[in-house]
């Protein structure tokens, strides 16, 4: 008999730890290579941990709802392989070992006053990862971002774990009492700039007893999360355009019939406009950004991300990979199977990491134009409107009329802290050049 490690497996790039939400299976029972054995829970997506192995689960080293470490041992399996592959023992131990306690309650809190009062700068925020968990935690228990940033992490690279956060909360208010500074010990009373804030709460919410109270999902609570920290960090302006395409609508209604036998793939209008926004991007590059503190970071790769309905009526962004490399047929395909993943619940953690820009197609549900709030850590997002039937002036050698053209408005939403008005103008306008000059003879 030998004893496997199953560890966290890597989940995409910037992904670094996930929370465990369920075991699907308990110690004692028999397990399949391949077979689920426990749901985990990323700030970007749920996922399955499938076992590497035949066996029989012996140990389990964590809980619901702890946090653990990409390449840490979550589970142990035993095996029918050869005793001499078992060296793992010593890596349990190991394992084992990373769980013992943190340092004592009064330990921590007087590092952490220590921390507060010191002159020398504490970890920035913007340079620290706290775990969705820890994010959670902290905003309940109303902890201010600069005493999150003091808390000394017993965490990988000094991150802080849910047992960290934890402990101080235990002792905070003993702590907050018996801690007094050398301008009250003097008879003098602290400044009010130094005094604390109080803590602004939402106004209460009358309920009567016909109103129905439904709990928020996890997945909305982090896409909440997300969206609010989104429009606090960057500054959000938007640009807007009305594009002609009615020489993609009628070209698309001649060839998709032919399309669908050939190819077996329905032709949305989707793809097409992720192909003149991936054109646009590569001619204004300085859109295909991040911006990290007071750094600018170029992204080599074009990959787009796409705005996505789930089942249960959230959205989600899966991302196609390279996306200015892909002709026509294959960002079609990709679009079509990244949506039915969506749909079925199938997306992996790799299927939306990476993004550098992203489209939402807000008129599929009838809204002629949106201003879409940018997902972070990107700097811009376009939403495309519905496609109307409308009355417009048309240009001719023999003079001016009016006619019926299919046309759409573009939301251009950018982070003017780093894109300007002209930059998220001009690219946007380079996306309905590409569209209005579209071949009507085009083949694929």
């Amino acid at each position: 008999m030998a004893r496997f490690e199953l560890k966290l497996p890597k989940m995409g790039e910037s992904v670094a730890e996930a929370t465990i939400t369920s075991w699907l299976k308990q110690v004692g029972e028999t397990i399949e290579e391949d077979e689920a054995i426990l749901e985990i829970a990323t700030d970007k997506v749920d996922s399955e941990v499938p076992s590497e192995v035949d066996g029989v689960l012996v140990e389990i080293l964590f809980n619901v709802d702890d946090v653990v470490q990409v390449g840490q041992t979550i589970a142990i399996i035993e095996t029918e392989a050869s005793a001499s592959t078992a060296a793992s023992a010593p890596k349990v131990e190991a394992v084992k070992q990373e769980e013992a306690p943190v340092p004592a309650v009064a330990e921590v809190a007087q590092s952490v006053v220590a921390a507060q009062e010191t002159t020398a700068p504490v970890i920035s925020s913007e340079e620290r990862f706290y775990s969705p968990l820890v994010k959670n935690i902290a905003k309940k228990e109303g902890i201010a971002q600069v005493e999150l940033d003091a808390l000394p992490g017993s965490g990988k690279e000094g991150r802080v774990t849910k047992n960290d956060i934890l402990t101080y909360l235990q002792n905070r208010g003993t702590q907050q009492a018996t801690t007094v500074t050398p301008a009250q010990s003097n008879g003098v009373a602290p400044s009010a700039s130094k005094a604390a804030k109080p803590k602004t709460e939402a106004a209460p919410v009358v309920v009567s007893g016909e109103d129905e109270i439904i709990e928020m999902t996890r997945m909305g609570k982090l896409i909440a999360h997300h969206m609010v920290e989104s429009v606090q960090k960057s500054a959000h302006v938007q640009s807007f355009i009305e594009a002609d395409v009615t020489k993609i609508w009628n070209w698309r209604k001649k060839v998709k019939d032919g399309f669908m036998k050939r190819e077996g793939e329905n032709l949305t209008f989707t793809p097409i406009f992720m192909e003149a926004v991936a054109k646009a991007l590569r001619d204004f590059p300085m859109l295909n950004i991040s911006l990290q503190g007071d750094t600018i970071i170029k992204k080599k790769n074009i990959n787009l991300g796409m705005a996505a309905a789930l089942p249960n009526g959230n959205l989600i962004v899966p991302v196609i990979k390279n996306a200015d490399q892909l002709n026509l047929v294959g960002m079609t395909k990709q679009v079509n199977s990244l949506a039915n993943k969506a749909r079925e619940n199938k997306l992996k953690p790799d299927d939306i990491q990476g993004g550098t820009y992203t489209v939402t197609n807000v008129g599929t549900f009838g809204s002629i134009m949106g201003t879409p709030i940018i997902n972070q850590p990107q700097v811009g997002i376009l939403a495309l409107g519905a496609i109307r039937k409308m009355p417009a002036v048309i240009e001719t050698p023999e003079g001016d009329f009016i006619g019926i053209r299919y046309k759409m408005i573009m939301s251009h939403s950018y982070d003017h802290r780093v894109v300007n008005g002209a930059l998220g103008g001009q690219f946007v306008k380079a996306v309905k050049d590409y569209l209005e000059a579209w071949d009507s003879n085009r083949e694929i």
